[in-house]
């Protein structure tokens, strides 16, 4: 038995449902449950599956406003400035960048006055130079995962 592409095609079926079970799985691609767990340890081990979380739609827990906010940051507090981005709770994406800005960081928001508190409390530090703040007015597509092609 070949298993040309298993580990592609074990990535993207659970792309298409992250809580399938091993054995839907191992039926799907035709191979055991044994070797469907072997691969998928195999994948959880080398960083390629960091976890299992479910897409929460947060405009339905009331979080309907998205602000894209792009900071300027004194050059060796980029780590620091960074790490507390990162473990702000309303902070979904933060990107250190080349450009303009040093900083993209994507938030989500009850209401305007909770972003604004937030941006105002971010630009009380003094490492943080500048910011721009952009408000999302529609989410063309968010949260999307593409598919791994398959090696021929």
């Amino acid at each position: 038995m070949t298993y040309e592409n298993l580990d592609r095609k074990l990535v993207n079926a659970l792309l298409g449902d992250g809580r399938a079970s091993l054995r839907s799985l191992g039926e799907d691609l035709d191979v055991s449950v044994t070797t469907v767990s072997n691969h998928l340890s195999d994948l959880e081990d080398q960083g390629i599956i960091e976890g299992y979380t479910p897409e929460l739609d947060y405009d339905k827990l009331g979080f309907d406003v998205t602000a894209i906010l792009q900071l300027k940051v004194e050059g060796s507090a980029l780590p620091d400035v960074t790490e507390r981005l990162r473990e702000h709770r309303q902070m979904i994406s933060v990107y250190e960048v080349t450009g303009d800005y040093d900083i993209i960081a994507i938030g989500k928001f009850a209401d305007t006055d909770g972003m604004n508190d937030t941006i105002k409390e971010l630009l009380v530090d003094p490492e943080i130079k500048e910011s721009n703040t952009s408000v999302v007015l529609n989410a063309a597509t968010e949260h999307e995962q593409f598919r791994l092609e398959l090696e021929e």
